[in-house]
């Protein structure tokens, strides 16, 4: 039996059908490889279940850098903010208001374009993270901590966002590495992560300050305190200030994601084309592959697919078992 393309479930037989959703998969054939391993379908062909498509891929790689350059401008804005701040707590006068107001006018402007362009990185992001998770589950059946699920909703799930994804990822570099679990190397994936959950959370901080602080400034406007608003003005160029380095982090996210897509990627084609070598250990993930001795790298030993050791090869006769009084499941009557 070899996965299903429809519900992933290891379950198709020889005739081409899905003994756990009914359908029928149509079995491809490709020129033959190396001995010792199947040859790899050609790119954008699914392969036993694994879709090797590269659309999502192509369109992250080219949405990635547009947000790159959203958020340069983003940051050039807030700079601008940060400029007139400061000019206008120097010396404050009717034209120091309206350069505020300019700078506030062309922040809001970069921002709207910016929100533009993360909300189909978003939805884009999201399909092809839940495919990777698919993928991998072919690759290493049952040796992930979370479901297909979480590939997509751990995004949007309050608290858990912060290392849920992260460990989902881990799972699906380890089972896509072609050398096998013991050459992962986390640098890259882990480096992403942590650039992006502290752009979130120092602009969370900014945020909040941000509020705060032009909450107090319109309050000493109206008061005509000039202390007041000193104090508050100190307050918003320290807001700005920080949401400027989660600017500055947010773009070095964003460029490791770019590396991310493209190594994991070129390691699941890889991967999808690699099969048992010749009198030797299937690598690792391969379905139906012997387990290697001792504990897995999630920390559960790996089970002997095939019974306990010693056992006699499917269908045969166990050695130096009695013949029972029944002919084998399957065969016709004595003669026939």
């Amino acid at each position: 039996m070899y996965p299903c393309g429809s519900c992933h479930a290891a379950a198709v037989g020889p005739d081409g059908r899905c003994a756990a959703c009914g359908t029928y998969q149509q079995q491809l054939q490709y020129p033959a490889g190396p001995p010792g391993y199947p040859a790899a379908p050609p790119i954008g062909m699914p392969a036993a279940g694994v879709d090797l498509r590269r659309g999502l891929a192509t369109t992250l790689t080219v949405l990635f850098p547009v947000a790159i350059l959203t958020l340069l401008l983003v940051l050039i804005a807030r700079g601008g903010q940060y400029g007139a701040v400061t000019d206008f707590l120097d010396e404050p006068s009717p034209q120091g208001v309206e350069d505020l107001d300019e700078a506030d006018d062309f922040y809001l402007g970069m921002s709207v374009i910016n929100f533009l362009v993360q909300v189909p990185i978003i939805v884009v992001w999201v399909i092809w993270f839940r495919r990777l998770r698919l993928n991998a589950e072919v690759f290493a059946p049952g040796r992930h901590r979370f479901g297909s699920g979480w590939a997509a909703g751990s995004w949007f799930t309050p608290v858990v966002q912060f290392w849920f994804p992260k460990q989902i990822a881990n799972d699906i570099w380890r089972a896509s590495t072609p050398q096998g679990p013991q050459a992962v190397r986390l640098a890259l994936l882990s480096a992403w992560w942590v650039a992006f959950v502290s752009a979130f959370g120092v602009g969370l901080v900014s945020s909040v300050m941000y509020a705060v602080a032009e909450d107090k400034a319109d309050r000493a406007v109206e008061k005509g305190s000039i202390e007041d608003f000193e104090e508050s003005g100190d307050a918003l160029k320290g807001s700005l200030g920080l949401s400027m380095v989660s600017l500055t982090l947010l773009i070095v996210a964003a460029v490791l994601a770019l590396l991310v897509i493209r190594q994991i990627t070129r390691m699941q084609e890889q991967r999808a084309g690699l099969g048992p070598q010749p009198g030797g250990p299937a690598p690792y993930g391969t379905p139906g592959g012997p387990a290697v001795a001792g504990p897995d790298p999630y920390g559960q030993p790996g089970p002997d697919p095939y019974g306990q050791p010693g056992a006699a090869p499917y269908g045969q006769p166990a050695p130096g078992a009695q013949p029972g009084p029944y002919p084998p499941y399957g065969s016709g009557p004595a003669g026939h």
